[in-house]
C-alpha cells in the first residue's frame, strides 16, 4: 500500500480518517494496521493490501478461481488486447479521458480491467471483496499509479464522491442486492463524473441456458468439488459445442445448450487458451452464490433514480449502462 492512499481511505463503519499505527512509512506499505481516528477500530494490511472485509465470505469462490487462474484473461498474458477492448467499448473512455484522473475499479478480480484502466493513464483505486485482490497485487503491483483494497461494496472505504471515474465490469449480478450495489458504486463518483456498471442480460432465451439448470445443485457443492469436475468436463464439453457450433444456422443457438463457456470464433485465442477459459468461466457461471440477471428497463430505472445524466443502455458484451453524475 503506498502511503499517498492513506488520504483517500475512510473507516466503512463511522467515516473517520485512518491513521497508521501499526508499521513504517515506506514506498509500499507491505504490513501494518489503520486505526480510525473518529471509534479506533483497526483494519490490517496484509501483502500490501489493506482489509476491511473478513476472510470468510459469500465471495470465497471468486477468491478461489482467481487464484488460481491468476494470469489467463489479463491481455500481457493472452498477448491479445480482449479486456482492453472490452473497456473502451463499455465505457467508451479512452487516453484522453482518463490520463491523470482517479479511477474506482469495484470488483477487481485478478485485475483483467485494471491493467486496461492503468494502461490508459489512471490512477486506479482497485476493490475486490474477495482474496482475489492477493492475485491482482500477485498481477499488477507494484505499480505506481495502483492502490489496491480488499473491501465490501456495501461499506466502502472511501468518502462518498471520491473519483473522476468509477466502472464495475463483471461483477454486480453476483452480489446479494444488485440495486443497492449500483447505488454504492454511483455514490463514489464526483459532480461531473463517468460512472460505468454492468450486469447479465435478463431475456427469457438467457434463462433457459443450462447453467441455470444446473446451478441449484452447483452451488451448494464444495468449491473444490466442483471445480475439479468443471475442469475434468470441460474439455470434452468443449469439444461437443464447437462441433454443434458449426452446423449451418442452428449452430449458434445449439452450442448454447453444452454447458460450458465456448468462446471459438468470440476472442483469438489459441487452443490451450480456449481450453483454460473454458474452465475459468463455466466454473464462474456455476459456483456464486448469486447469479441475477436485469433486464435494460431495470438497469435504466435505477441510473436515472440516481439522478444521473446521459443515461445510455446498450448491450456491449454485458449488458451496460453509461452515465454521468450532475455538477
Amino acid at each position: 500500500m503506498k502511503p499517498s492512499l492513506i488520504e483517500l481511505l475512510r473507516c466503512p463503519q463511522r467515516g473517520g480518517k485512518l491513521t497508521l499505527t501499526n508499521g513504517a512509512i515506506t514506498a509500499e506499505i507491505e504490513e501494518g494496521t489503520l486505526t480510525c481516528e473518529c471509534c479506533g477500530r483497526d483494519y490490517p494490511i496484509v501483502r500490501s493490501v489493506p482489509r476491511f472485509v473478513p476472510a470468510d465470505n459469500y465471495a470465497n469462490n471468486f477468491g478461489f478461481q482467481w487464484n488460481r487462474f491468476r494470469e489467463t484473461q489479463l491481455d500481457s498474458h493472452t498477448g491479445v488486447p480482449i479486456s482492453r477492448r472490452r473497456f473502451v467499448r463499455q465505457t467508451k473512455w479512452d487516453e484522453d479521458t482518463l490520463l491523470g484522473k482517479l479511477v474506482l475499479d469495484a470488483g477487481c478480480g485478478a485485475g483483467r480491467f485494471a491493467e486496461a484502466a492503468l494502461a490508459l493513464g489512471a490512477e486506479l483505486v482497485a476493490i475486490d471483496f474477495s482474496s482475489a485482490v492477493d492475485a491482482a497485487a500477485a498481477n499488477l503491483l507494484p505499480h505506481p499509479r495502483l492502490h489496491i483494497v480488499q473491501a465490501d461494496i456495501y461499506q466502502l472505504p472511501f468518502a462518498p464522491a471520491s473519483f473522476d471515474f468509477v466502472y464495475s465490469l463483471g461483477v454486480l449480478q453476483h452480489t446479494p442486492d444488485v440495486h443497492k450495489s449500483v447505488e454504492c458504486v454511483v455514490a463514489m463518483a464526483k459532480p461531473g463524473g463517468g460512472v460505468t456498471v454492468d450486469v447479465y442480460y435478463r431475456k427469457w432465451m438467457s434463462m433457459l441456458e443450462p447453467k441455470y439448470w444446473l446451478r441449484p445443485f452447483t452451488i451448494r457443492m464444495k468449491q473444490e468439488r466442483l471445480f475439479a469436475i468443471v475442469e475434468k468436463l470441460a474439455p470434452p464439453l468443449l469439444r461437443i459445442s464447437r462441433v454443434l457450433a458449426r452446423i449451418p444456422i442452428l449452430g449458434r443457438f445449439l452450442r448454447r445448450l453444452v454447458p460450458v463457456a465456448n468462446y471459438e470464433g468470440v476472442h483469438p485465442l489459441n487452443e490451450e487458451q480456449l481450453v483454460q477459459w473454458a474452465v475459468l468461466d463455466t466454473f464462474d457461471w456455476l459456483g456464486p452464490r448469486y447469479d441475477q440477471p436485469q433486464t435494460p428497463a431495470t438497469l435504466r430505472r435505477w441510473l436515472e433514480e440516481a439522478k444521473l445524466e446521459q443515461v445510455d443502455v446498450v448491450h456491449e458484451s454485458h449488458l451496460t449502462g453509461r452515465a454521468v453524475k450532475p455538477r
